[in-house]
């Protein structure tokens, strides 16, 4: 019955106490089963824009900090992380990111098959904004001769 108090001796008959707890065991597996679900789709969520970068013999840079990241697709398209972006709305977006830092780090992903007249002009606008850290990424030769050997077997 509600509204009688509780009482603290025996219960009789259908006067029983109520208990007070809080079961936690369903709570810990959901965030358990959260956990796991947010390991597995992490690695998952860093591929970004699909770009067929050029080969080169380059040695690879040794970062801690994550940069921005500029990519151009096949199609001429700029990305800006994975938001994509005008030519002329490029500079003012990385100025409101980097908050008009010149020592930001910037990394450049060009297609391949794109007008290098293209990657230039994102260069250009990059300098002319005053960015000294700006680098251009490239595929190394040993993950494409893993690829190539690959594509023949299969």
């Amino acid at each position: 019955m509600a509204g009688q108090p509780l009482s603290r001796g025996r219960s009789r008959g259908r006067h029983r106490r109520q208990v007070g707890e809080i079961n936690v065991t369903p709570m810990v597996d959901v965030m358990l089963v959260l956990l796991i679900i947010f390991m597995v789709t992490a690695p998952l969520l860093t591929v970004g824009v699909p770009v067929n970068l050029p080969e080169t013999q380059a040695k690879a840079l040794d970062e801690n900090i994550e940069p921005l990241t500029i990519s151009i697709d096949k199609k001429g398209i700029i990305y800006l992380q994975e938001t994509t972006v005008s030519l002329e709305g490029l500079i003012p977006r990385l100025q409101a990111i980097t908050g008009v830092n010149p020592e930001a780090r910037i990394y450049v992903r060009g297609d391949e098959g794109i007008a290098y007249g293209k990657v230039m002009k994102v260069m250009a606008g990059l300098n002319m904004a005053g960015y000294k850290k700006v680098a251009l990424l490239t595929k190394s030769p040993k993950s494409n001769a893993k690829k190539g050997r690959r594509s023949r077997r299969g």
